[in-house]
């Protein structure tokens, strides 16, 4: 089994915590495998990381969410400053230009890093980008958000996430109908009723918002070196996720690669919403392989 390591790199407004599985630099002279999610941490891919034992991989957690101290009293997630972090990490690891696995906010992030920094990667799979202006529903898709926010504004997570998994799993644009449906239980989905109070969920407040409403500079991206490739999962349908990756795609002149599983297709059992990370993971490698 491959053995962890965890550092800390102290960056400007914040202490980076990663991970990182194999040697450095990496001993058959292979890219390291990056892996990064928002906001989901570095345990999201525990189920995932352990298939790449023949790989160099670092998962981290980015600013102000899992381990990652913030410094800089700040509370917003952005793209921007996300890439700026992993840009440091990068230098930090001596091993670069790095391939890139990211999942949904991250995958934001990871466009981001290659648009601001196109040294550092030379492979991008940017898995389900939450991106609201690839799409044309963009003001419903805002409007829709909204709604999930204030459910969680006016009841706390339970009623807030239960609007979230309403609005991520509806198929197809958000039209009149979505909005006139009455607001879902939260015990529907096994969640709980009670209010605890608290209001700074990176997810369903409004820290986060800077990620879906981050715009890709295709120009950009196209003069990158890096290769890019859009990936959705076979299961996610029509719902959001599926549509902003589907739409990326065609943005940068490409077709969404298709993967096992749904938007969080490489997850184990041990994180509630399983995957197949090992079919998941036979595809990540036959796509990274093409390069």
């Amino acid at each position: 089994m491959t053995q962890t390591q965890t550092h800390t790199l102290v960056v400007p407004g914040a202490e980076l915590v990663y991970d990182v599985r194999g040697p450095l630099p990496p001993a058959d002279g292979c890219p390291v495998l990056l892996m990064i999610g928002q906001p989901m941490s570095a345990e999201g891919f525990g189920s995932l990381a352990p298939h790449f034992a023949d790989r160099t991989v670092v998962t981290y957690d980015p600013r102000g969410l899992g381990r990652s101290v913030r410094t800089d009293g700040r509370s917003e997630h952005t793209p921007q400053q996300q890439a700026a972090d992993l840009h440091l990490l990068i230098e930090e690891l001596g091993a670069g230009p790095v391939e890139v696995f990211a999942s949904s906010g991250g995958a934001v992030t990871a466009l981001e890093l290659v648009t601001a920094y196109p040294g550092d990667v030379v492979t991008l799979v940017a898995h389900e980008p939450p991106i609201n202006a690839v799409l044309p529903d963009a003001e419903a898709v805002v409007r829709a958000r909204a709604a999930f926010h204030e459910a969680y504004q006016a009841k706390g997570s339970g009623a807030g996430m239960a609007a979230f998994i309403a609005m991520t799993s509806w198929q197809g644009e958000f039209t009149e109908e979505y909005f006139a449906q009455p607001a879902p239980d939260p015990a529907m989905f096994g969640l709980p009723a009670e209010d605890d109070g608290r209001r700074d969920d990176p997810l369903l407040s409004k820290s986060s918002w800077a990620v879906s409403d981050y715009r890709p500079d295709p120009a950009a991206l196209a003069a990158a070196p890096t290769r890019i490739v859009i990936a959705v999962g076979e299961e996610t349908g029509n719902t959001y996720t599926g549509r902003t990756a589907i739409a990326t795609a065609a943005l940068l002149g490409q077709e969404a690669a298709v993967f096992p599983s749904h938007h969080g297709g490489f997850l184990g059992g041990e994180h509630g919403y399983a995957g197949k990370p090992a079919e998941f993971a036979a595809r990540l490698r036959e796509v990274l392989d093409a390069r």
